[in-house]
């Protein structure tokens, strides 16, 4: 409400997803409604009205009914959500459609989600279209339309020291499930077999779901980067690379371990999946306040580059290489990404200011209390111009990061990743 100076803002929680016929997907709210309110409902907004005369928090949520209750569980009502949540005011929210051309009237600014859900917009139009037509009365609509995200963004980018214990809570949930995915891999089971492990675990600590969708890919299959289906048979001697993550009072974790299946790293896994570790290591010595968000990607990329020399899979110098982007074939993606309420969280990546320039403008600055993954990772498809013993290894090594006055604390870990840990848990 202090960013915003004078106006309106609305946010709006998530709308609940039909899965098909009469099933739902399980709710979840939105994430920028959840961070200033707490709420879990659907069916629910926040209004900020902040004037000269007053600021006002309220909350719109679905009012108590005893029959809908029995069939769908109990609803907090307007009353109890003011008592619990905080909030100055809170109303039905059927009544919304009434009450907020009068809280938009002469507000000079309204802050809103803008585009983001067209049903929402038709809404927001109405609610203008009444205001404007009490024009010759002398009532105003608001002049400048801002996006609330936008602010919000900066808030989150950020995490409090509430929002870090959670995270680190997340994260050792996530920790304990690969530990025991590692344990339980072996040859013959399907891939499904060890997702269902990482979800027992995530669910029986606390999570109520996973923060996306996991990933457990065997052999080949790791060099999908986004690889889904989940249901191969595991061979031993394979790698198997997850990537899965739980999510805790709406924040995400997300990691990622690759380990070979009931046995030893052999010869060419163990070269790669050391050049992806000392990757790792070369990019969070990077994660620190006073170097840029790329840094980070630019040390690993350097390291990954001269691994891939070094083991026949370029060819040159690493300059060239880097230049070239001939490193890509093998290594797609960037090195992290922000973490938060989302696993893919919200903030500029970028220094905010004027836009328009393209990528022109200068790499963030870390500064304390940000979270990002560091992932780098090596990915060999079969071709014929590739040597035969790295065919089909795909190695990915991820921790969760946060930014610290000194450095970066790494949340993520007590999954190990050694190649001498992995091999005695694995083998164990």
């Amino acid at each position: 409400m202090r960013e915003m100076g004078g106006g309106i803002a609305v946010v709006f929680t998530a709308p609940e997803a039909r899965r098909n016929r009469d099933s739902d997907y399980p709710y979840r709210w939105d994430s920028y409604f959840y961070y200033l309110t707490g709420f879990p409902e659907p069916e629910a907004a926040l209004v900020l009205v902040v004037a000269d005369d007053r600021d006002e928090s309220i909350l719109f949520c679905r009012e108590k009914n005893e029959e809908r209750e029995i069939w769908d569980g109990l609803r907090f009502g307007p009353q109890a959500a003011r008592e619990h949540f905080g909030v100055d005011r809170a109303l039905p929210i059927g009544s919304i459609d009434a009450e907020m051309p009068g809280l938009i009237a002469d507000q000079p600014a309204l802050f809103y989600a803008l585009g983001a859900e067209a049903e929402l917009d038709g809404r927001l139009r109405g609610w203008l279209a009444a205001v404007r037509a009490q024009a010759r009365a002398g009532v105003g609509a608001p002049t400048r339309a801002v996006d609330v995200h936008a602010l919000l963004d900066e808030m989150r980018l950020i995490k409090d020291a509430h929002e870090l214990d959670v995270m680190r809570r997340a994260a050792k949930i996530s920790a304990g499930a690969h530990v025991r995915a590692m344990r339980c891999a072996r040859d013959g089971l399907h891939e499904h077999e060890v997702e269902s492990e990482l979800l027992h675990e995530f669910r029986r600590l606390g999570s109520p779901f996973p923060a996306y969708g996991s990933i457990v890919a065997a052999g080949a299959n790791a060099c999908i980067l986004h690889y889904r289906e989940n249901n191969a048979r595991l061979r031993a001697g394979d790698l198997l690379l997850i990537d899965a993550g739980c999510e805790l009072d709406g924040y995400a974790s997300d990691i990622t371990r690759t380990f070979p299946i009931a046995s030893r790293f052999s010869g060419p896994q163990r070269a790669l999946y050391d050049v992806v570790l000392a990757a790792q290591a070369a990019a969070i010595e990077r994660t620190r306040p006073g170097h840029r968000f790329n840094e980070p990607h630019e040390a690993a990329v350097r390291v990954l580059a001269q691994g891939m020399i070094d083991c026949g899979l370029l060819s040159g110098s690493v300059d060239g290489a880097i230049e070239s982007g001939s490193y890509k074939r093998f290594y797609m993606h960037r090195t992290g990404h922000w973490l938060g309420m989302d696993v893919h969280d919200c903030g500029e990546y970028r220094e905010p200011g004027t836009r328009g320039g393209g990528d022109t403008r200068p790499w963030r600055m870390l500064e304390p209390g940000m979270v990002v993954t560091v992932e780098p990772g090596i990915y060999v498809r079969r071709a014929d111009d590739v040597p035969a013993h790295f065919h089909d290894i795909g190695i990915r090594i991820e921790d969760d990061a946060v930014v610290t006055e000194g450095g970066c604390e790494i949340l993520t870990g007590d999954v190990p990743k050694s190649p001498d840990e992995i091999e005695a848990l694995v083998c164990g």
